[in-house]
């Protein structure tokens, strides 16, 4: 028989390195504590296939969207479930890196002198998962699931409960003034995720 143990609330994360703190950032699990934290990027299993994080790597976001992402999953976590994080802040290398291997502006934001979205804290991929098990909620696609399937307001091959689950995201990440995107169902942006900023230098670990 197959014993499932419900996700525990990680113990306080410690400081964001220097370079975390003067850039505004912070570690999403020191505001959401029952945030999973899964992040792709620090796993080979991702759309290029390779370690792009180093192990351990936080996610990280800037304080513009604290009270976005606190709002959001409190509302979720009423109706018993949790936010599910793919991505958060993104180096400016590895943005380098997608791109070179998806070159689909599309799908993988170009590159540029400029950060914006994830390479500036601003934006983050998010699911939802069960608040007790941490089973996640059927949305119809993967992660970086680059097709027709992925768009915020799809409904070819994706069905009504898969719609409903979705619409209860963005309405819980609007509710805390976070934008959808509407070619990925999993992506939401903070305040001034499309300003351009200074290209960051932040390490994730």
């Amino acid at each position: 028989m197959l014993v499932m143990t419900p996700p525990t609330a990680s113990a306080d994360p410690p400081p964001v390195s220097p370079q975390a703190q003067a850039a505004g950032l912070v570690d999403v699990l020191s505001i959401v504590p029952d945030a999973i934290i899964d992040l792709r990027y620090a796993t080979p299993n991702n759309f290029v296939g390779q370690q792009l994080y180093p192990t351990g790597a936080r996610c990280l976001i800037h304080q513009d969207m604290v009270a976005g992402i606190v709002t959001a999953a409190d509302i979720l976590r009423k109706n018993g479930e949790v936010l599910v994080f793919w991505d958060c802040y993104r180096p400016h290398d590895v943005q380098v890196r997608m791109f070179a291997a998806v070159p689909n502006p599309n799908w993988v934001a170009r590159p540029s002198e400029y950060a914006r979205s994830h390479e500036s804290g601003r934006s983050v991929d998010v699911t939802l998962a069960d608040g007790h098990y941490g089973t996640r909620v059927d949305m119809g696609t993967d992660f970086d699931d680059f097709s027709p399937r992925s768009h915020a307001n799809a409904t070819d091959g994706i069905t009504p409960g898969q719609q409903a689950n979705r619409a209860r995201l963005r309405a819980a990440m609007a509710a805390g003034g976070l934008s959808a995107y509407s070619g990925e169902w999993w992506h939401f942006d903070g305040p001034g995720a499309k300003d351009p900023r200074p290209i960051l230098d932040v390490p994730l670990n």
